[in-house]
């Protein structure tokens, strides 16, 4: 196997002798333009991992990797629209830099650009990477509806929270790692557990982005720091801090959540004191080792070298140590 920076590059390489330079420009420039503001690249980059993981070479799962990593993007352009957030990785959102409508039609492109890729597989193969990758979409689009849902409501419990990050970011993740397997042909037990494996690294990261999102260096973090304040977003803080806070902090919290200020600064600043005052700050630190370690649990019932599992443990404990 290789390092997690050689699968980067290897995907890289890839992603750029992609042409979408076609017409009409302004459909096909903004899915260039965020296809190629970089990131991480975790999700292609562990589709890559798995199949060698299961011992075929990376090559054969670059079209399913850079599936992943379209889906990927289609679902920011459209998640950003929502959010009415200006920024992504940093720059200007697709939204911003040309306009809401032409974000909405990229986006629907992206996605059926993201299936095309698939059919660079054996009927096989195409068809179990297509069914789980309809299964996977649809559930990502269930999870934002109740991630919009949620920002109206103010009954949301911890276990609904966490139902919500599996679907919009977890599944994907998990995704992305059996569809490797998926392409190397292992077996069922193998593709499952890997599954799993994504499953719970995919809570930790969205946990870890949650934490991120508050306490994030602006300069590292690439998005607005309090974007979710601001939206009032029932994060895994938020509901940790309301369940831990003292009274007065109680009703601070759910009044600052309730308004809508032109300036946030003020609103960022008051309700990261108190996630720090009741503990929730911590508490989400926690969950995202929790999650780390439940999918480490997973590693050791899957039937391949111990070289090849230390990869895998070596790559959550990264994501777990992220500062962006």
């Amino acid at each position: 196997m290789h390092s997690i920076l050689q699968y980067q590059e290897f995907f890289i390489n890839y992603l750029e002798n992609q042409s979408i330079d076609k017409e009409p420009r302004n459909l096909y420039e903004p899915i260039q333009y965020i296809v190629s503001l970089g990131g991480k690249r975790m999700r292609p980059v562990l589709t890559l991992m798995a199949a060698e993981v299961f011992n075929t070479n990376y090559h054969k799962a670059l079209p399913a990797a850079m599936a992943v990593e379209v889906f990927h993007n289609f679902s920011l352009v459209h998640d950003d629209i929502m959010d009415d957030a200006p920024l992504r990785r940093g720059n200007q959102t697709v939204h911003e830099k040309w306009n809401v409508n032409t974000g909405i039609l990229s986006g629907d492109a992206m996605l059926i650009l993201a299936y095309q890729y698939f059919e660079k597989y054996e009927p096989i193969i195409f068809r179990d990477l297509a069914k789980l990758f309809s299964k996977t979409a649809l559930e990502v689009c269930e999870g934002q509806q109740w991630d919009v849902d949620f920002e109206e409501r103010t009954d949301v419990t911890i276990p609904q929270y966490l139902k919500m990050i599996e679907y919009k970011t977890a599944v994907l993740v998990a995704a992305a790692m059996k569809m490797g397997a998926i392409i190397a042909e292992t077996t069922t037990v193998n593709a499952e557990l890997i599954y799993e494996f994504g499953l719970n690294l995919g809570l930790a990261f969205q946990l870890q982005d949650d934490y991120l999102d508050a306490f994030g260096n602006p300069e590292t973090f690439g998005k607005q720091v309090g974007g979710d304040i601001i939206e009032n977003k029932k994060t895994y803080l938020y509901l940790k801090a309301m369940a831990f806070a003292n009274p007065e902090d109680k009703v601070a919290l759910s009044q600052l959540f309730a308004s809508q200020l032109e300036d946030s600064t003020e609103k960022i600043e008051e309700v990261k004191a108190i996630f720090i005052r009741s503990g929730a700050d911590a508490l989400t630190q926690d969950a995202i080792e929790e999650y780390t370690l439940k999918a480490f649990a997973t590693l050791d019932k899957m039937d391949v070298e111990t070289a090849k599992k230390e990869v895998l443990r070596v790559f959550g404990e990264n994501l777990m140590r992220r500062k962006a």
